[in-house]
């Protein structure tokens, strides 16, 4: 399974995929980007005249690229459109604020995957290559 392929099969689209690349994947973690353009809804609202990525989205992002792609990458041929994704659980530090127009990396390492449950060490940095949030997230995969 190619990283595209990986992309491809991710259960979300525009406006809420989160995942632009996947820089290297394999049965201990991932490491990939996303982009934050000043044009993302959000942006209009939080906050006036000093636009800055939610907290929430910043999870979404580690989800989407540190737990749902690395289990889409360990299920493989298991993983198709009757796979259902949960989330279960998460403890994220946040560090730094991330703002429009800005490259974020980020660098998950698997914990544990055993009976559907894939938990994740997760990191992200900006493009300076510094931590703007880490911690741990957790999911169902069935």
């Amino acid at each position: 399974m190619t990283n595209q392929d990986i992309i491809s099969k991710l259960p979300y689209s525009k406006p809420f995929l989160f995942v632009d690349e996947i820089i290297s994947i394999s049965e201990n973690g991932v490491e990939g980007t996303y982009f934050f353009n000043e044009n993302l809804d959000f942006y209009k609202g939080h906050f006036i005249a000093n636009p800055v990525t939610p907290g929430v989205i910043l999870t979404e992002v580690m989800a989407q690229i540190g737990l749902v792609s690395l289990g889409i990458f360990l299920l493989n041929k298991e993983f198709n459109k009757n796979t259902s994704i949960a989330l279960t659980s998460i403890d994220i530090d946040f560090l730094k604020p991330v703002y429009p127009n800005e490259k974020v990396i980020v660098i998950s390492e698997k914990i544990y995957f055993r009976f559907g449950k894939l938990k994740c060490k997760v990191s992200m940095k900006n493009q300076l290559g510094i931590e703007v949030c880490s911690g741990t997230i957790a999911g169902m995969i069935v």
